[in-house]
């Protein structure tokens, strides 16, 4: 029985080390206050650790959850555009309820599911390309602070990939304690607490930021961790279960500053996976002890966030985009995969990363316009021509 507690354990330590300082980052970017940030973080993790504790046992399947990743960083490409942090949890709450309808209407899901994937690839690395430069400024910038930083990183890539950006962020964590004895940092508020926020209902931020979130949430989150799941033959997946519970939880915590919850994906294959224990009617117990990890980890949000406000933001999110760099990859190679759509996953790549706001709504969404209207116009063929087509090929043949 230690094997799987062991497995849960380090997937919520690695999952947490990885990206709690983009969820901060994110957070500030949309609004946040330092304490509603704090507050966020706890929410997530506590929110998540009841989903998978919770969901594993009642299907005896390991069923791990997660922030929303790419979610985290849809925030932070949104900086400047959201006007409130009251309009902002509006939009979470949004994402939340249409992931619960994904879940209770099958043609959503399945519409989802068929999002085509030059555009849900591209939107994916639109998002995070700006993020993904960040490394590379912060060298430029800060190159006594994101130098040992990148190091640490790229051996570890190449002796123990799962550590490599928990061990970078906590060579950052130690530069910015060591260079930051006079921001404050030491004398910040340490204990987290939860902060009620109403939400506004505002559509252009809907539009901008809750139905990109809940895009990315699905398509970059939810369907890679069903993937999994289906990877390690656990069948059937209790999918309607997963949506509804997880899309709920964000509605909840989306009002204590959470934005996002989803299915784990990186973080599922150790738990899902042999890793966890020999036996498959054993791994559920793994995200079960994640979950109990995760209680204890979202206690320490408060310090998570000093070390976040104290850190020069470009290297917080420098850490960020070496975490991101392997989801960056994937969406460029699902993007631009098949030939005939690169130009649909071109334009929605440039129109996204611009960060372009046209009428108040973000680029995200725009992106999603102008992909939409070129894969249209380059694969849209008449009946009638295909109709000839398909004869002049059977002639062909025969």
């Amino acid at each position: 029985m230690l094997q799987p507690i062991l497995a849960g354990v380090i997937g919520a330590v690695t999952g947490f080390a990885s990206s709690f300082a983009l969820v901060i980052a994110g957070l500030i970017a949309v609004g946040a206050t330092p304490a509603e940030a704090a507050s966020g973080l706890l929410a997530l993790c506590l929110g998540q650790a009841v989903l998978a504790i919770a969901l594993s046992w009642r299907f005896r399947m390991p069923l791990s959850f997660a922030w929303s990743t790419p979610g985290a960083a849809l925030l932070i490409a949104a900086e400047g555009t959201t006007g409130s942090y009251a309009a902002a949890i509006g939009a979470f709450v949004v994402a939340g309820l249409l992931i619960v309808l994904t879940g209770l209407w099958g043609p959503l899901g399945r519409a989802m599911t068929r999002i085509p994937m030059p555009l849900a690839g591209a939107m994916l690395a639109g998002i995070l390309f700006p993020i993904c430069l960040a490394p590379v400024t912060a060298v430029i910038d800060e190159p006594l602070l994101a130098i040992p930083v990148v190091l640490v990183w790229l051996v570890l890539v190449r002796l123990a990939p799962r550590w490599a950006v928990p061990a970078a962020m906590a060579v950052a964590v130690v530069a910015i304690a060591v260079t930051a004895s006079q921001s404050g940092m030491l004398d910040a508020t340490v204990a987290p607490a939860l902060v009620l926020t109403a939400p506004v209902l505002d559509p252009l931020v809907i539009f901008s930021l809750g139905i990109p979130l809940y895009i990315v949430t699905m398509a970059g989150q939810n369907v890679p961790g069903f993937a999994v799941l289906r990877t390690f033959q656990f069948a059937p997946v209790p999918a309607r279960a997963i949506l509804v519970a997880s899309g709920g939880m964000t509605v909840l915590t989306a009002l204590l500053s959470g934005f996002a919850l989803n299915l784990a994906a990186l973080s599922a294959a150790l738990m899902a996976g042999p890793d966890a224990h020999p036996d498959p009617r054993r791994r559920w117990v793994s995200p079960v002890a994640g979950g109990v990890t995760y209680v204890l980890l979202g206690l320490a949000a408060g310090v998570a966030t000093a070390v976040v406000a104290a850190a020069p933001p470009i290297l917080i999110i420098a850490v960020a985009g070496l975490a991101l760099l392997g989801a960056f990859t994937t969406g460029l190679v699902s993007a631009f995969e098949a030939p005939e759509t690169r130009l649909t996953a071109a334009a929605t790549l440039i129109v996204v990363a611009s960060g372009v706001v046209v009428a108040g709504i973000g680029s995200a969404f725009w992106g999603l316009v102008v992909g939409a209207l070129v894969l249209v116009v380059t694969t849209w063929r008449p009946t009638r021509r295909r109709e000839a087509e398909a004869l002049s090929s059977d002639a062909d043949a025969d």
